[in-house]
């Protein structure tokens, strides 16, 4: 039997094989063959050369594991290329001939011997690349941080600035048009102890204003703000395991989110840091209804149909509130790929005094004026996203929420609206780049049946652009544009403006 290179693993062995980067050595036998013809002064291998046939018969004969078929016959091969593909041969034929020796003819086994002869010299080259590329494997596992834990960082800092006459809940109170620097550090933590879990811990250090406060609506507000002073906290701790080969489950400890259960159906905004700018264009607004502790489970059906379920309470550690009379948010999702490339979210949420989302009018995040402790809601939306090509990604959503004030006299109701188409354009320079345009409306309230003083009376426009282009491996820079137009959907209020340069650094 033909011999080949001892591996230092049995991983590193199959891993060659599979890529046609193995190796073979000379059998110990060969020195008792005739002297053949070398092949040693050649710079190439040409397809006419007796070498090039003599792989390409085996190849077809034995089926060897190689990509030498890929160039056969077209082109000329280094030598190089040529030893790569033979040795893999090699190891492939070595294989038959373990379960069977008499696969092999003897004519055949003449032709490998004398192969393994004339590339002695490149099949021992690749000998000496794999003992290195052992010996460097050993040395980064010894480095790592953790065998189990697997460390990463990313760092976002944004300059940016607004300009508007007045603000939008108080048309005689004028903004102050001004730029400002925002920052957020996350450092991610995460464990797997089976390979198919995950425990992520984050630590987070963040100080971005929000700019509802000085334009007068939560529809300024940038899809990375938050203050904690640049102090470090937990910002998430959440566990995910597989309940079976269908089934994962998730337990959400610190800071969990409905989206948390299960995808948004719009991959190219969802990122607050390499996604849209505003917080609005990153996803439907009704899977904002819930912040907290929570549990969940993802059920695949096939690949093309799964459902998701979950639960958060905001107060579930307060002993007094506990999980039922806690602020709380269920989802129930059923997420479908009815052709390749194209995903259909349907999504249902119940929530209990959660329904202000961070996005829309006033109105939308409390349209009962603070005169209800218990607004119960019922939402629901269509999410979807279509690639139709490599350059293009057209996806959007439509969010209804329906609240009632189960605590005043008339249960009175009050339906809010919200929609967004969004157009992505990945690699639309360079691979990488992600030029991103966002269209829609923040959450109105349509109807009010609290009363019609209680209902929005105008549209509001979002407008949004961006532009993301990596600066190198680690690096990000997006520059952005936001539009507001009839902000707090107030005719008499002035369109807000909001420029933006994010760099996002990862590590």
């Amino acid at each position: 039997m033909l011999q080949v290179f001892k591996l230092g693993s049995v991983i590193l062995a199959v891993t060659l094989v599979l890529t046609g980067k193995a190796f073979a050595v000379t059998d110990q036998q060969n020195s008792s063959l005739a002297q053949m013809t070398s092949f040693s002064q050649l710079a190439d291998i040409k397809p006419t050369d007796w070498a090039f046939q003599a792989l390409e018969s085996l190849v077809k004969r034995y089926g060897c594991i190689t990509d030498f078929s890929n160039y056969a016959g077209e082109r000329v091969v280094t030598r190089y290329e040529f030893a790569i593909s033979l040795n893999a041969c090699l190891l492939s034929i070595n294989q038959l001939l373990a379960a069977d020796h008499n696969q092999l003819a003897k004519d055949d086994l003449s032709t490998l011997r004398r192969l393994q002869t004339e590339f002695a010299g490149e099949l021992n080259s690749l000998q000496t690349r794999v003992d290195n590329l052992e010996v460097e494997t050993t040395q980064l596992q010894t480095r790592q941080f953790s065998t189990t834990t697997k460390f990463r960082g990313e760092a976002i800092f944004a300059i940016a600035g607004f300009t508007a006459t007045n603000k939008a809940d108080d048309p005689d109170e004028p903004i102050n048009d001004n730029f400002f620097l925002g920052s957020r550090v996350r450092l991610n933590f995460d464990t797997s102890f089976t390979g198919e879990d995950r425990l992520r811990i984050r630590l987070q250090a963040r100080n971005t204003p929000s700019l509802d406060r000085v334009t007068g609506t939560a529809m300024a507000r940038l899809g990375f703000d938050g203050d904690s002073n640049n102090e470090l906290e937990i910002s998430r701790l959440e566990y995910r395991f597989p309940i079976s080969k269908q089934a994962r489950g998730f337990i959400e400890a610190t800071a969990g989110e409905l989206n948390d259960f299960t995808g948004v159906v719009n991959p190219f905004f969802s990122s607050s840091s390499r996604g849209a700018i505003s917080r609005f264009g990153r996803r439907n607004p009704i899977y904002r209804q819930g912040f907290g502790t929570g549990v969940g489970i993802d059920y695949e059906f096939s690949d093309a149909v799964s459902l998701s379920v979950g639960y958060i309470a905001d107060r579930a550690n307060n002993p007094e509130a506990g999980i039922s009379e806690s602020p709380y948010s269920a989802i129930a999702q059923l997420t479908l790929e009815p052709i390749k490339n194209a995903e259909i979210g349907l999504t249902y949420v119940r929530s209990y005094n959660n329904i202000s989302t961070g996005t829309g009018s006033e109105l939308a995040n409390d349209p009962f004026d603070n005169d209800s402790d218990r607004i119960t809601a019922n939402s629901y939306g269509v999410q979807g996203s279509w690639r139709l090509n490599r350059h293009f990604n057209l996806g959007g959503w439509v969010g209804f929420t329906q609240a009632t004030a189960e605590d005043l006299s008339s249960k009175p109701t009050a339906d809010i609206f919200n929609y967004a188409i969004t157009l992505a354009f990945p690699d639309a320079g360079k691979d990488g780049d992600l030029a991103g345009i966002v269209i829609g409306q923040p959450p109105k309230v349509i109807s009010n049946e609290y009363g019609r003083e209680f209902t929005d009376e105008a549209n509001s426009w979002h407008l949004e652009l961006f532009y993301r282009f990596p600066a190198t491996d680690n690096i990000a820079i997006t520059p952005s544009l936001l539009v507001i137009t009839n902000p707090e959907h107030k005719s008499n209020s002035d369109t807000i403006y909001i420029g933006t340069v994010r760099t996002t650094f990862s590590f």
